[in-house]
């Protein structure tokens, strides 16, 4: 079996060699392509176009998806923020990454920014690969994964440039005080805003929402900050991160795009009741700041084209975790998950299986759907492959194969892992048509698996473990298997070896 592994692989590095091949027969610049990868931030399964929403506008996203293709069975490596991110970054599942849970450090008042954990020093992310291949890198949105100053900044992290937020609780607000440029603060015209504050209803008059409004959009800035990255670099192989904020609450977004959408919807303010920033017009908020990321990327794409990139540039599309649920967002309205269960902090598919567009013109074909059942935790091996190199580190497989056509040569994974200490303590395991999933392991730690079948119930709503005891064995073994102990008490709940039930998480 290795022997046939290693002849696909080699199959496809010579495909790709034949293609840049042929590009020096035709005369055109060869290079390795530059990479773009666009992160959304709580974004639902169901909440573009091209995977049924009906509700909000995302045309260059649409665009995007008929130029390249659409994964309908991809997934984030774990439903909430920071750990997305690392698992990303680092080709790691929840049973093996260094972080695990969001673990937030100081407060939420700019003298108290603490960011999240960092990563430690010398962790091999998909920058430090990249970088080995010879492209520049940089990130312009959230990172989530340390502070300026720690071993978690970018900067020690393989990236050569970086601006945005880096502490997650500061991007609770598009209009912030202030980001992040290589260390260095980026003072924004913007007045303080505190956006946990909550309005009475009572009293509240329109102008009180104004409160929630600056001057300066923090997405804004962040694509602005891209194109001079692209700008700077067009002339030499480059991978641009763009890990946006949107659609994550608080519901901010300009004005010019929530007005086009009054009206369309029936909708009463949000007062702040269930955390973050009220809102005038929450519904047309929300789908203003997903059709304000939707022009990002038109945005993006629009400068790789008139660069004369199109043909040599990569980009890719996802989202970190499932929709959210508290801060003004109906889920419900907008049909976030697409009809599946469980959302932002799940391990139910509406919390982890995400949108994943990829387009690269002539290589990946246009128009295509793949059902491969990919993870992002595989990106690290995929980019690795793309580059000529080898992951040995990684918990991935790469989909390039899936991503050129070559779908006779695409290595399939025998189940993808998820292990989540928050909300109780969670496992889920796809190994095929079948899903397991576990709850609630903290307080009771022998809970049954409960099993569905995705392919006859996507919506995980029949629960058929008593007919399948054999699989019961396998997801036992696989646990064994995947599982190494977290390296804090907080999210160790599989083999602690001391009391979890006075951890709250």
């Amino acid at each position: 079996m290795k022997v046939i592994k290693c002849l696909l692989g080699l199959a496809l590095v010579l495909s790709c060699g034949q293609l840049y091949g042929q590009a020096k027969k035709n005369n055109k610049k060869v290079k390795r392509p530059n990479i773009i990868y666009v992160y959304a931030d709580d974004m639902g399964y169901g909440e573009l176009g091209s995977y049924g929403q009906q509700k909000i506008k995302t045309p260059h996203l649409d665009k995007m998806a008929k130029e390249g293709m659409r994964f309908t069975q991809h997934y984030t490596s774990t439903p909430v923020c920071a750990p997305a991110r690392c698992m990303l970054m680092t080709g790691k599942h929840g049973g093996h990454a260094y972080i695990r849970g969001n673990y937030e450090l100081g407060g939420f008042e700019d003298n108290m920014e603490g960011g999240q954990m960092p990563l430690p020093e010398g962790t091999f992310t998909i920058a430090t690969l990249l970088k080995k291949a010879g492209y520049t890198t940089g990130l312009c949105g959230k990172w989530g994964l340390g502070m300026n100053g720690t071993t978690g900044s970018p900067l020690r992290q393989g990236f050569d440039y970086y601006y945005g937020y880096l502490d997650q609780k500061q991007s609770h607000n598009f209009y912030p005080s202030h980001l992040w440029e290589n260390e260095r603060w980026d003072t924004l015209d913007n007045p303080p805003i505190s956006v946990h504050r909550p309005l009475d209803p009572a009293t509240t008059k329109d102008e009180d929402f104004a409160y929630y409004k600056g001057n300066v959009y923090a997405p804004e800035k962040m694509t602005e900050k891209a194109l001079g990255f692209i700008d700077k670099h067009k002339d030499q192989p480059f991978f641009l991160y763009l890990p946006y904020t949107i659609p994550h609450v608080s519901l901010q977004a300009p004005d010019a795009y929530i007005q086009q959408y009054v009206g369309t919807f029936e909708e009463q303010p949000y007062y702040g009741d269930k955390g973050y920033a009220p809102a005038k017009y929450p519904y047309s908020t929300y789908a203003a700041m997903i059709t304000y990321l939707d022009d990002q990327v038109g945005i993006i794409m629009d400068k790789i084209k008139a660069l004369g990139l199109d043909d040599d540039t990569i980009i890719m599309f996802s989202s970190d975790n499932g929709a959210t649920f508290n801060g003004g967002v109906n889920y419900a309205f907008f049909n976030s998950v697409g009809g599946l269960r469980g959302l932002k902090m799940d391990v139910f598919e509406g919390g982890i299986r995400e949108p994943f567009i990829a387009r690269w013109p002539d290589k990946i074909p246009a128009g295509t759907t793949s059902d491969l059942i990919s993870a992002q935790y595989d990106l690290m091996a995929t980019l690795a492959e793309l580059t000529g190199q080898h992951a040995d580190n990684t918990d991935g497989i790469s989909f390039l194969p899936e991503l050129l056509g070559k779908r006779a040569q695409q290595q399939k994974h025998d189940y993808l892992y998820f292990e989540y200490p928050e909300k109780g303590g969670q496992l889920a395991i796809r190994m095929g048509d079948w899903k397991a999933v576990k709850l609630n392991l903290r307080k009771q730690p022998d809970n049954k698996w409960m099993v569905f079948n995705l392919i006859t119930d996507p919506a995980e709503t029949v629960d058929v473990a008593d007919q399948h005891p054999e699989l019961i064995r396998r997801f036992d073994a696989i646990v064994k298997k995947e599982h190494q102990p977290a390296h804090i008490r907080e999210w160790e709940f599989l083999s602690p070896k001391f009391d979890v039930k006075q951890i709250n998480l």
